[in-house]
C-alpha cells in the first residue's frame, strides 16, 4: 500500500488532500468510507459519547491487511466497548489518539485497516 499524507485538526481528517468532517474507515484497498457510527447510536446513553462497539468491526472480516488502526479522537476519548476490545484483541491493532495513529499511518508500509475518530 501506498504511503497517504493526512492531517488532522479536532473536527476534521484530510487523507491525500481530501477533506472529511466526519469520522472514516480507510479499507484496506485504499478506499475512505464514512464510519457506520448508526450501529452504535443505541449506546450513547451509557457512555456519553457513541461508543465504537463489535457492530460497527464486522467489516473487519471482508478486509485483507496486516495491521489495525484505531484512531480515538483527539483528547483519545472515543470510547471502546468491551465487546469490541473483544474483536480488536484478534487483529494486530494499534489503538491510540487520533493525532498518533496519523503519524503511524504515513510511515506504514503494511496494508492496514484505519478507523479515525476526528472529534474528543
Amino acid at each position: 500500500m501506498k504511503t497517504m499524507s493526512m492531517i488532522a485538526e479536532f473536527g476534521w481528517v484530510k487523507v491525500n488532500e481530501v477533506k472529511y468532517e466526519k469520522d472514516i474507515i480507510i479499507h484496506s484497498n485504499g478506499t475512505i468510507t464514512k464510519r457506520e457510527k448508526k450501529k452504535s447510536k443505541d449506546l450513547k446513553s451509557i457512555y456519553g459519547h457513541t461508543p465504537l462497539s463489535e457492530r460497527e468491526l464486522e467489516f473487519l472480516s471482508q478486509e485483507k491487511f496486516e495491521v489495525l488502526y484505531i484512531g480515538t479522537g483527539h483528547e483519545a476519548s472515543l470510547p471502546i466497548t468491551p465487546k469490541a476490545l473483544q474483536v480488536l484483541k484478534k487483529y494486530n491493532a494499534v489503538i491510540l489518539p487520533t493525532l498518533e495513529v496519523i503519524g503511524k499511518i504515513e510511515q506504514e508500509q503494511r496494508k492496514f485497516v484505519a478507523l479515525i475518530h476526528v472529534a474528543c
